[in-house]
């Protein structure tokens, strides 16, 4: 069925989950952003600055970042290697590129530069209600333009949800993206405005898991990336994408090997059928044991026929385990 478990404890542990987080980037959405727009105050040499932006980039591991760069050298412009580079997690970077200093991130970045956005405020605003992610762009201490990037949500996302919400589970999403454009991803999968946890920084992941188990729920986190392990490994139970990276992977109790979302709502259908049949089981054996051993007992069932109804017992648990090969978690 495409679904890995690595152990008997994970899949028992699945039907109690009454909450699951999602990771926006990878696993709601494509994980694949695409560079959309790019802006250039009055002075600036937009393709000039979108050169510089996309060679400081370069060497950025992030996806967003991975999008800046495709999407410079699709427009034939030059993107050469940074003489420095550093990566300020949950904020954005700091590159020298051809003797220009160069940042690019979140407000928050900015604020703690003391740089005025005021005059960005507005486009970044448009940006983000469309969904996008909006980056502030400064050259050599100013502010200079803003750079937006775009990941699409997977074609099953908010089947997947709909499916979770029908089991009586709530859905919350995490992302270190600011909360204008989390909303917008999050109302085109119907996930409600007070389930989104924005602006979250990659260490502060498992902290929210944690926190929705104080509130006595058992929690599924649903992620693919590196920065998802830690909240992967706090959760009751943790769920990979099987197109993300090794360590999520190797961290989940269950892996998704199709990659496809819907996974997770039959993984917890799959738990809950095998659960009822777990207790059908149980209920049938000591119903056999209540009745049979006190006749046995008293004298009124010969050996042979005893170990006849043993056998039975056996059989009937057995073939009643057996149908859940008919399970079809499609269904």
């Amino acid at each position: 069925k495409g679904l890995l478990i690595r152990g008997g404890e994970y899949l028992e542990k699945a039907y109690k989950v009454k909450a699951i987080v999602m990771d926006k980037t990878g696993t709601i959405t494509r994980g694949e952003p695409e560079l959309t727009d790019f802006y250039a105050l009055p002075g600036m040499d937009s393709k000039e600055l979108l050169s510089l932006v996309a060679s400081a980039e370069k060497n950025s591991e992030h996806p967003l970042a991975a999008a800046i760069v495709t999407g410079a050298k699709a427009q034939g412009l030059t993107v050469n290697d940074p003489e420095s580079f550093a990566a300020i997690p949950g904020h954005g970077v700091e590159a020298t590129v051809a003797s220009h200093t160069l940042w690019i991130g979140t407000r928050k970045l900015f604020r703690e530069r003391d740089l005025d956005v005021s005059l960005l405020e507005d486009q970044m605003k448009t940006w983000e209600l469309d969904g996008k992610t909006a980056m502030l762009v400064a050259l050599d201490g100013q502010v200079a333009g803003l750079v937006a990037v775009a990941d699409t949500v997977k074609p099953t996302a908010a089947e997947a949800i709909k499916q979770l919400h029908q089991l009586g589970i709530a859905v919350y999403m995490l992302t270190g993206d600011n909360r204008r454009t989390a909303l917008a991803i999050a109302k085109q999968v119907d996930i409600k405005e007070d389930e989104v946890f924005a602006e979250v920084l990659p260490e502060q992941k498992a902290q929210k898991v944690l926190e929705l188990k104080a509130n006595g729920n058992v929690v599924a986190m649903v992620g693919d990336g590196i920065n998802d392990a830690p909240a992967l490994a706090s959760a009751d139970v943790g769920i990979a994408i099987g197109t993300g990276t090794d360590i999520a992977m190797e961290t989940a109790g269950i892996t998704l090997m199709r990659g496809d979302l819907r996974g997770v709502p039959q993984a917890i259908l799959l738990s809950r059928k095998t659960v009822r049949k777990i207790h059908q089981n149980l209920f049938w054996a000591l119903i056999y044991n209540t009745v049979g051993i006190p006749v046995a007992a008293s004298g009124f069932l010969s050996p042979v026929i005893a170990g006849a109804a043993m056998a039975f017992s056996s059989v009937s648990v057995v073939s009643n385990s057996t149908l859940l090969k008919r399970f079809d978690p499609t269904k």
